[in-house]
């Protein structure tokens, strides 16, 4: 009996150690840190943030740290994850661009590539494929059972007819209505699919342009599905007929004129959110010059293999300062300075999304960095940038009551960071660890 009672009694030592080992995994403390929780405010000094089961639920000083994994980030900053609202995954590969390369492991690599950059969620404008619905991908990235940035999308976006588009392009998998009439069986198989929003190509020229007869069924239609319609937008002009049309949101800056007082007054009413990917046209140009990310390891380790010694090279940059394109997107984005710096003013909500991944040359990761820096060279101030990063990619995205700020009762997606941000927006770079769902799931890009 007394060898009994020893054993029953050991057990029960055991399981109350593996109990209390259990609680501490699940209880954790981040400890003395700097505060940013993405809603605009000034930072918090000194904060501690409690997580249980992946859930934030308290913030504040001196928290209880009984029962749980106390972690001292005192020197460092702590702010949410961010979202990217404008994204593609899966369609780059080296420094080739195409629907061939839209693999499960391709797909999961680029998601773990943007969770090392402090990514939590991303949005896939409008060239994903069957395999993301049909074997289960996205919904199971969305609910966090995969690794990496959990991955939303527009499913299958609306071009122009264009019988030099090959399927295996990356747009090779769009709807291409040629009239109005197509575009109802379009949406219903579309909607079938679930997208977080609508992705419309509504640019080039004026032969090769999207009619607004088609672009207005698109409208209907999807509002009769209750999904948003997001405008690919380059002209002004277009945006004011798509603005009168009932667009839900642009995904793209104006970028051959400086919007006018009407419209942005427009958009106010109209609550249309604003995502500029500025990084798209300084990409577009700024490898005819050698920009002072190119030796930046943050950049470097972005990049699919072999890119980096193209635009390394001399012949690259040579025939970059010959493309007449090159000249028009440097002006292009002087242009979207400046409409991001008056929308901004105007309380238009900007978003972070940067078209990375659509071409090698659009670094995954790094390019969401530099949209900050950007958006701070518009006319945000740091806190701003950060905001449009997380809370109002969050809103785009229709996540906002679970993710987007640190907050009581919402997930624990977080970064930590070696200096504050606030200060400098690069500091955003410094990472040291990212939090998904209250576990650290990487130090940055180097754990990756």
């Amino acid at each position: 009996m007394k060898k009994l009672s020893y054993l029953y009694l050991s057990l029960l030592a055991v399981l109350s150690v593996t109990s209390v080992q259990a609680q501490s995994r699940e209880r954790t403390l981040l400890k003395g840190m700097t505060l940013i929780d993405g809603n605009g405010g000034q930072p918090i000094n000194n904060a501690d943030i409690l997580i249980e089961g992946g859930i934030i639920s308290q913030i504040g000083k001196n928290i209880n740290s009984s029962g749980a994994l106390v972690i001292n980030l005192e020197g460092k900053t702590v702010m949410p994850a961010l979202i990217s609202s404008h994204v593609h995954v899966g369609v780059i590969k080296g420094n080739e661009g195409s629907g061939r390369f839209y693999t499960r492991e391709n797909i999961l690599s680029q998601l773990k590539k943007y969770q090392s950059y402090g990514l939590a969620h991303v949005l896939a404008m409008g060239t994903d494929r069957p395999l993301l619905f049909e074997t289960g991908l996205r919904d199971s990235s969305v609910n966090g059972l995969l690794p990496g940035a959990r991955l939303h999308s527009a499913g299958y976006g609306f071009n122009v007819p264009d019988a030099s588009v090959s399927p295996d392009s990356f747009m090779g998998n769009l709807y291409r209505p040629a009239a109005a009439a197509e575009v109802p069986g379009m949406m219903n198989r579309l909607a079938q699919l679930r997208p977080e929003i609508v992705k419309i190509w509504v640019d080039g020229s004026p032969e090769n342009k999207m009619k607004p007869s088609v672009y207005e069924a698109i409208l209907k239609e999807a509002h009769a599905h209750n999904l948003r319609v997001l405008a690919h937008v380059y002209y002004l002009s277009d945006a004011r007929k798509l603005v009168d049309a009932g667009i839900d949101a642009f995904g793209h800056s104006i970028r051959d004129s400086v919007v006018d007082d009407r419209l942005v007054a427009r958009m106010k009413v109209k609550n249309i959110p604003y995502i500029p990917t500025l990084t798209l046209d300084m990409f577009a140009h700024a490898y005819a010059g050698k920009p002072d990310w190119m030796n930046d390891e943050f950049f470097k380790a972005s990049l699919e293999p072999g890119v980096y010694e193209m635009l390394s090279s001399e012949k690259y940059r040579s025939d970059q300062k010959k493309l007449a394109a090159n000249a028009r997107s440097a002006a292009a984005y002087q242009i979207a300075l400046k409409n991001v710096r008056k929308l901004h003013e105007a309380g238009i909500m900007i978003a972070l999304g940067t078209d990375s991944g659509a071409f090698p040359i659009r670094a995954q990761g790094f390019a969401e960095h530099l949209e900050m820096e950007l958006l701070v060279q518009a006319g945000l101030t740091p806190l701003e940038a950060i905001t449009a990063a997380t809370r109002n990619a969050a809103r785009v995205l229709r996540i906002e009551k679970s993710f987007g700020t640190l907050e009581k009762g919402k997930s624990a997606d977080l970064i930590i960071l070696g200096d504050d941000p606030s200060v400098d927006i690069r500091n955003t770079r410094k990472i040291e660890g990212v939090y998904k769902n209250g576990k650290e799931v990487s130090r940055g890009i180097t754990s990756r």
